[in-house]
């Protein structure tokens, strides 16, 4: 059997677009992911609008917090999913990478972060079935 794969999703803030992915595969892969969330300049909280959308479709990210890019992180993720971080993320020779061009929904209506979250959840769904092993 297997190992389960890592995904990494990393946006500046780590407080909308990245949480969101994050969120979306928790609830569409379960456990069959390891999933991790970063910024390269992590926000104080999550973007309350980011978690009022995510509420309206049963998910609830509130327990989550913007945690700071690491190299272990990146290291240590077989696919890496940018979403703006630009310079900041490391490359690593082997890894997987997907720059997914998502409106920052950082000061947007709850109307254009719902239209964030469901670009979010497909491309999170195309994701998991392009993934190698038990997911």
């Amino acid at each position: 059997m297997s190992r389960k794969p890592t995904v990494l999703f990393v946006c500046v803030h780590n407080a909308g677009r990245s949480q969101m992915a994050a969120g979306w595969l928790r609830h569409l892969a379960g456990d069959a992911v390891e999933v991790r969330s970063a910024g390269s300049e992590p926000a104080d909280r999550i973007n309350p609008v980011a978690v009022e959308a995510m509420r309206e479709v049963g998910i609830d990210i509130t327990d989550r917090t913007p945690a700071r890019l690491t190299w272990d992180a990146a290291e240590a993720s077989d696919v890496i999913v940018t979403m703006g971080c630009g310079d900041a993320c490391p490359v690593f020779p082997g890894k997987r990478y997907e720059d997914w061009q998502l409106t920052d929904p950082a000061g947007r209506s709850l109307d254009v972060v719902r239209q964030v979250r469901d670009e979010i959840r497909q491309r999170v769904a195309h994701l998991i079935r392009t993934l190698d092993g038990p997911a």
